[in-house]
This record gives C-alpha cells, structure tokens and sequence, in this order.
C-alpha cells in the first residue's frame, strides 16, 4: 500500500463513524456482472427453472438485495454508471450505447489502480464503443485483461473464455500483500443462444416455466427460448462458483467483497433497451465475510448501480476528491454492509430513477428515444420525451433497439393478427408521453393507467406527484432534458461508423447487416389501418 493512500485510509478510519477501528483492512474486490440477466432469475428469489448454487450462496453467506437498478438498461451506458457513479445523464456522450467515452470522466478502476490496487478483469468490461485518453490512447476502463485461457464451451454460442481460469491467472500475478479489484465481465446470457439447449443440454422441460410474461405469446417456442437463456445465466454461475473456490482455496475470501449482479435485464423485446421494470430490475447479490453485519439479510432498500463506485472507493480509504472522479450521484452501500437488520435498512432509499437516451440505431438521424422514469415500491412513472418516435426503432430497419431471437420473432408475426396485436403493442407499438404502472399488481408493466380513461382522472394526480418529484431530482443533476438541451444525445456520433447513418443507408438502398437481428425483423410493409406515429 502506498504511504499517502495508507495516511488517508487512517484519517478517514478516525473520521467516517461508518469504518469504525473494527472495520478490516482495504477489501479484495471481485465484482461479477452477467450481460442480460434479469431480477428474479436466480434460486434465491425463488425461480425454480434457472438453477444459480453459486449466487445463492453469496445471497446465503452476505445479503440479498431486492430492489437494485440500473439507471439505464443498455450494456454500455449501464457500465458507463457502475464506473462513474454517475447517472447517464451526467455523463455526456457515455449516455448512449456504442459511444465515444469522454476522457474526463474517470473510472472506480482507474482510481484503485492509482491509489495501490491490482486491477483487472476478462472478457467484457466497459463496451461496446471506445474509450481513449486524451492522447487518443486506448483505456484499460475496467482493469487489466486476462483472456487467454480457453476452454470449450456447452454450446455453439457460449464464449470460449475460461473466466474462471482466467481470474486464477490473475490471482498468481497479483503481488502479495497488495488489495485488488477484478470485474468478472461474462457474455452470458447475451444472445445469441443455441435453440433447445436449455432442453436438450440443461435438462429443463418447457413445464419448468411458471409463467411467461403478459407481453410476449404463450407457446413452445417462447419457452425454449426461456430456457436457453437460463442455460446461459447457469454457465455465468459456474464460472462464478469455480471463482469462490479458487478463493477459499488461497484463504482470499475472508476478505474479498464479492458483488454479483447484471447490467440490464434479459435480452428479449419489451426489455433489454427499453425502461419498463423488468429491463432495470436487476439482481444483485453480495458477500463479504471480514465487513458485512448479520449474513443471510434479505434488504428491500432501492439501490442504483450509481452507488458501487462510491462503495468501492469509500472501502479503499479514499474519498472522491483523492480519486481525481467526476463527484459521485451514487451513494456508499456501507450503510446497509454494516447494519445489523433486513428489510428496510435506510428510509432515504425509498426510490430510484432510470432513463435512456440513445440505446441503438435504427430511427433517422441516429436519434433515440429519451426516457426519464422513476421507481417507487408501488409505481413506474415514465416521461416519454419523443413519442412521436419508434421506442423499439424504426419498423422498416427492423426494429434495432430490440436484439433478434425467437421471442422478437413471435412478437412480431402479432402485428397483423387482431386477435394478438397486443403483444406487438406492449413491446414494439407507439406510446404516449406519459406512463404510469401499478407494480403490485402490474409487474410485467401490460396496463398503462393512465391510458384507462376511467381510471385517469383518480390517477392523474399521483403521476403528476411523481412527475415533480423526478424532474426535481433531474434538475438538481443538471440534466440536459431539463432546461431543453436534451437534443445534444442525439448529436453525439455512433462510435461504430460501420453502421452510423444506419437508416438513411439502409432505406437509401445499402446493403448492411447489423448482426444483431434477424432478416425478419425487418417489416417494410405497413399493416393496413395502422396508425404510425
């Protein structure tokens, strides 16, 4: 540990009546994220049909949370708030997906690896887009990598990455004696995913599936579907588990803070890009056997991915300022490490916000679709900034926003079926400004109040309550949308020039293939009596 971060790990010891004289030395950091895996997935929230030992475990042994978020359910804008602590829209460009990351906005790893850690991480960390210094020099945003061992993988669509094998590689170079940070970046269960193997290779049955979600059809292939992704959250699990034995078999895991979560929900329509509950409802559990009070805690407080860079920083000894960071949004999760009941822990987290601005091509312009909501124990409130827009993207370049599978195309042949344009409706279908939901009853977000014309006139003034609330906050973060400025997400360029300009090119005649959806996607004739927006 170097002199001056020892100095000011010791003053902040005297000073924060969180890390009193009992709290451990600076912890090992192991921070596990799944790429499209959603809440409620896992044993410990009860799903019986994705089988997660590892996850339970650390659920079991440290504390289970119930209500975790991510500001923004997109890969890259997501990652873009775990390492800053900042919400997306106080992150300029890094608010959108595939973008150019601004130099100024330092990462959580970055800072630990100025101030004593060994730092690194496999396979995926920040991405897509890129991120250079101001020099134009590549960024190590998550860490050092470690990918060169391979292993064969379950299926045709699995990575080859032998994560676990890979961490063990990064445990033997880390010097002794030196705290470390390693992010555990699987791509799993990111799609695409090998049809049937949930059945064929997991040993499910489509009858394993209590329910399916009220906006997608009932059938077998939507099942498969379903259990092909939780092969995938299985594998991510495995890895998980070889980690935590790599661990205990070095006498690490006493004091190794072990984070487990997603960065958005899973990639099927209705959810992963959009900002319904289930596409920011993230799980996440975490373990730490040196610091965490009371193991076994269920805590229902409402958590924002905002808060992990704040929590690692403060538990490294350093305080924002000493990080050189942008100032944190976040706030350190001590306060629930080190208390000593469930439940409620902190009244102040009583709520969260998400938004989007943009998450894909597809629309003209390279525009997104602009969303700020809030999230209480009761309600989503949603602000839908470009109604007028495709919130899925454009039809005819075949919905982008959306990653092809099986369950986009069933969604998409209700279209022109009366009997289930509902499904299409509720995931790819125009939407008014405004959006309110009933969580306790309405989880899957089907029912939008205030579209009940019976129901609006008594609800009406709960979602204008929310809708202050929200634009308060937004206001005091100095969010761009607030004071008419919001057109600037819209101007910052697509870091993949290969598919920039995507609609223009595409309905110009180019052919281009953005390898994220299939050719059915794409629907270039209208259904008749179909109102656009």
């Amino acid at each position: 540990m170097r002199p001056a971060s020892f100095a000011s790990f010791a003053a902040l010891l005297l000073l924060c009546p969180l890390l009193h004289a009992t709290t451990p030395a600076r912890p090992n950091i192991l921070f596990a994220i799944a790429d499209d895996w959603s809440y409620g997935h896992a044993g410990s929230y009860g799903c019986q049909w994705v089988k997660t030992p590892a996850f339970d475990r650390v659920a079991r042994e440290g504390i289970l949370f119930t209500h975790a978020y991510t500001p923004n359910a997109k890969c890259a804008p997501s990652r873009s708030c775990i390492l800053t602590g900042r919400n997306p829209w106080q992150i300029k460009a890094a608010a959108n997906h595939v973008c150019y990351f601004p130099p100024e906005f330092k990462t959580y790893a970055e800072a630990l690896g100025e101030h004593g850690y060994f730092v690194g991480m496999t396979m995926k960390g920040w991405g897509p887009g890129v991120a250079t210094n101001t020099l134009g020099q590549p960024r190590q945003m998550a860490g050092q990598p470690f990918n060169k061992r391979k292993a064969p993988p379950p299926t045709s669509d699995i990575s080859n990455n032998d994560y676990a094998a890979n961490f063990a590689d990064f445990l033997e170079a880390a010097p002794t004696n030196q705290p470390w940070c390693f992010w555990y970046g699987a791509i799993e269960p990111h799609r695409g995913y090998e049809y049937g193997s949930g059945v064929a290779k997991g040993g499910k049955k489509l009858s394993d599936i209590d329910r399916v979600p009220a906006c997608w059809p009932d059938n077998e292939v939507v099942r498969n579907d379903l259990l092909d992704y939780a092969f995938e959250v299985e594998h991510f699990d495995r890895h998980l588990d070889r980690m935590l034995a790599s661990l205990e078999q070095r006498g690490l895991l006493e004091n190794t803070l072990v984070v487990v979560t997603s960065d958005n929900g899973m990639p099927f329509p209705h959810n992963k890009g959009q900002a319904y509950h289930d596409a920011n409802h993230l799980p996440l559990a975490v373990m730490w056997k040196r610091g965490v009070h009371r193991p076994g805690r269920v805590v229902s407080d409402f958590v924002s991915f905002i808060d992990f860079a704040p929590t690692f920083t403060e538990l490294a000894g350093l305080s924002c300022s000493q990080t050189g960071m942008a100032a944190f949004t976040g706030r350190s999760l001590t306060d629930i490490f080190f208390a000593e009941n469930g439940g409620h822990v902190n009244p102040a987290r009583d709520h969260v916000l998400i938004g989007k601005e943009r998450t894909d091509v597809g629309r003209p312009q390279d525009s997104g679709y602009p969303i700020r909501g809030i999230v209480t124990a009761d309600t989503l409130y949603l602000r839908n900034f470009e109604p007028s827009r495709w919130p899925g993207g454009n039809p005819e370049t075949g919905y982008l926003d959306c990653d092809g599978g099986p369950t986009k195309t069933e969604v998409l042949k209700t279209r022109a079926d009366p009997q289930q344009r509902h499904y299409w409706e509720a995931c790819f279908g125009p939407r008014p400004a405004e959006e309110l939901y009933d969580l306790r009853h309405d989880a899957d977000c089907a029912t939008n109040l205030l579209a009940w014309t019976n129901s609006v006139r008594s609800i009406q003034p709960l979602a204008a309550r929310l809708q202050r609330q929200l634009f308060d906050e937004l206001k005091t973060q100095q969010d761009p949308r607030m004071s008419g400025q919001g057109g600037q997400f819209d101007q910052y360029p697509y870091a993949d020039k290969s598919m920039r300009g995507f609609y223009e090119r595409y309905i110009g005649g180019e052919k281009l293939n953005p390898g994220w959806v299939n050719e059915t996607d794409f629907q270039k004739v209208p259904v008749p009596s179909e109102i656009k927006p």
